[in-house]
């Protein structure tokens, strides 16, 4: 089976040095850009994430300090990343909620203006939850009868998911082999940011996901309690999130003046 596709799609895999999606930094991603034609290219990169990486998760990925203490950092790595993804949408596991988060973070951070208004992104984890409630491991034995034997290794991670998502495609019927379907099957809500502090009510407008303005329509907020949009900007929030509470911002300011 093929992934019947009308624009190329980046299967992606990182392993970082922690969880903390505003703090923690890349040290491998791993690339699997599949065309519409079937044809493929990968590529996977070791990065110097410019912090230590912390003992327990060494233990994990086995990506130590020296292992990475002479490769680039990711700021000098990003534009050729970003040139390999950015006619693509985007494929990974448990990938709308940690690894593209992270990898908008990393790419902020490298000041390129990475947006994903013209992507779609499948995570193969929810369709796999939604079908089996599982992990990787078990998806890929579950899906494809083969053993994961390097898991989290990037490279093995990425392809894994891969072949994980075209057997649920030959499994599942009711499961419609094209992106636009898949990425919103995938979806387990309609965040505005990756951290899914800010969503989309069922009127389609931004709302707040947390704190005490939770549900509330964000312009509304803003309007009443202007100063609460500095307190994000200036406190330890995700920078795509300040990126998108600015938009809104500046979007209100622009209708007013028109």
């Amino acid at each position: 089976m093929e992934l019947k596709l009308t624009k190329p799609i980046c299967f992606f895999d990182l392993e970082t040095t922690g969880t903390n999606v505003a703090h923690d930094r890349i040290v491998e991603i791993s690339i699997l850009k599949v065309y519409p034609n079937g044809n493929k290219e990968s590529k996977t990169w070791l990065v110097n994430p410019g912090v230590k990486i912390p003992d327990e998760v060494v233990k994990i990925h086995g990506i130590s300090n020296e292992k990475v203490a002479n490769e680039p950092t990711f700021k000098e790595l990003s534009k050729e990343i970003y040139a390999m993804i950015k006619d693509s949408d985007l494929g990974g596991f448990n990938s709308d909620r940690f690894d593209i988060p992270l990898l908008a973070e990393e790419m902020l951070r490298a000041d390129v203006d990475f947006d994903m208004k013209h992507m779609l992104s499948i995570d193969v984890q929810t369709i796999f939850h939604k079908m089996e409630k599982r992990t990787l491991e078990a998806a890929y034995k579950f899906y494809c009868d083969k053993d994961l034997t390097d898991a989290h290794s990037a490279e093995a991670d990425t392809n894994a998911t891969y072949e994980v998502l075209l057997s649920q495609l030959q499994r599942y019927p009711e499961l419609e082999n094209n992106v636009k379907m898949l990425a919103e099957f995938s979806t387990h809500k309609k965040m505005v940011d990756f951290a899914g502090f800010i969503a989309l009510d069922e009127n389609e407008e931004e709302v707040f996901a947390f704190g005490k303005h939770k549900g509330k329509k964000v312009l509304d907020v803003l309007d009443k309690e202007p100063g609460y949009f500095g307190w994000i900007l200036n406190a330890d929030f995700p920078l795509y999130t300040k990126k998108v509470l600015t938009q809104i911002k500046l979007s209100r300011l622009n209708n007013k003046l028109s």
